[in-house]
């Protein structure tokens, strides 16, 4: 049995912190938190000080590295993102295609269940389009968009089999109850978002199986005092997840700060970063459906912009989220790790990650006190 022992840091291990304890990872699963005067035989790490802590877990990645998924939706592709993303604390995440033809979702099908079996990071596929709503199409090409047909359904069904964890962003507009009923008891995950529709809706939809809102206030109806809307049905509900981009540019802090005291349900909300190719590359502008997309420096991180200014996907890594979320979102590090590792895994029903109990996948990341990254690890192995 191939044995690491992890020593010299906190160790978070999704619920708690522990001093003074070493993690022990055998054959690339946790085998357990013990004593540091208790060490087993075995390959020993010692990290200097900071925080060890599961990977992160991002459920919405458009690209990374260079790459946006979109120009070449390939496994190849995907683990650029990956390999992009890898350097600020992410160690799984579901790489995103974002409205297109239906040649492209193929394709991002075929690419994920061949990404996801190489073990590199890449855990499902999120495809957010194209049954979404023209009047919250945000950055997407409204022409592209269109309600959900059963042929589809059959499609995502089947998508889900073989990829395994597959997150699908649809506009209540778009898709029939019966029909979220259908997919979330195939276990597709389905994510409501990009989306004008009443709060009754999106209740029935909730209560249909749909699992999920996509960044909760982007994109969507907003809360108002007689009619709450998607965000205020979503803030409402105790067992609807909402992911967050915490950016400085997507939300104010003021609205996430209300929306993390509101939301029924503990647990419910985490990060997501919504990443295009820009992260993990040094280059200023990339060309998204033939519009070209911008980088403008300032504030917490950049921000990216079509000519027309609209918001078109973020800047931000994990990391900065976390920072972002100690910082201005008054959350303790505990919570803020939780956002990024326990909550997206429990949302995305991935049993064996985000947590160090025994038996989990030990994909790991060190923190300095500051909140950088220093290293990461994919299954026990430097990644």
């Amino acid at each position: 049995m191939a044995r690491k022992i992890f020593i010299g840091a906190r160790i978070f291990d999704g619920e708690r912190f522990h001093d003074d304890k070493a993690l022990i990872v055998a054959d690339g699963r946790v085998e357990a938190i013990v004593a540091t005067n208790d060490l087993p035989d075995g390959e020993t790490e010692t990290l200097a000080g900071g925080v060890l802590s599961a990977g992160f877990i991002d459920a919405q990645v458009n690209g990374g590295g260079g790459r946006m998924l979109n120009d070449e939706p390939s496994a190849a592709s995907m683990e650029i993102i990956a390999q992009g993303h890898r350097p600020y604390g992410t160690t799984a995440l579901l790489p995103t295609l974002i409205t297109d033809t239906s040649e492209a979702s193929i394709a991002a099908i075929e690419a994920a269940t061949e990404a996801v079996k190489a073990g590199r990071g890449v855990a499902g596929l999120h495809l957010e389009g194209p049954h979404l709503a023209p009047a919250r199409k945000g950055a997407h090409l409204a022409e592209l968009m269109r309600p959900v047909e059963d042929r589809d359904v059959k499609a995502f069904i089947r998508a889900r089999e073989a990829i395994g964890t597959l997150l699908v962003t649809i506009a209540a507009e778009q898709v029939t109850v019966a029909q979220v009923r259908e997919l979330a008891e195939a276990g597709v995950t389905v994510s409501i978002g990009h989306s004008d529709c009443s709060s009754e809706a999106a209740e029935e939809r909730f209560d249909a199986g749909a699992r999920g809102v996509t960044h909760l206030f982007n994109a969507m109806s907003q809360l108002g005092h007689r009619a709450p809307g998607l965000v205020g049905a979503a803030i409402d509900h105790p067992s609807t997840w909402c992911g967050i981009i915490a950016d400085g540019h997507h939300v104010d802090p003021k609205a996430l700060r209300t929306a993390l005291r509101a939301k029924r349900g503990e647990g419910k909300l985490f990060f997501v970063t919504d990443a295009m190719s820009l992260v993990g590359s040094e280059k200023d502008s990339f060309t998204l459906n033939g519009r070209t997309v911008r980088r403008e420096r300032g504030g917490f991180c950049s921000k990216l912009v079509l000519s027309d200014g609209t918001l078109a996907g973020s800047d931000v890594d994990m990391i900065s989220t976390i920072r972002y979320g100690v910082t201005y979102l008054d959350l303790t590090l505990a919570e803020a790790l939780r956002m990024a590792t326990l909550y997206p895994a429990r949302f995305l029903r991935l049993a064996d990650r985000g947590h160090l109990s025994p038996g989990a996948r030990a994909d790991l990341v060190h923190l300095t006190d500051a909140l950088t990254v220093t290293a990461t690890w994919l299954a026990g192995e430097v990644a």
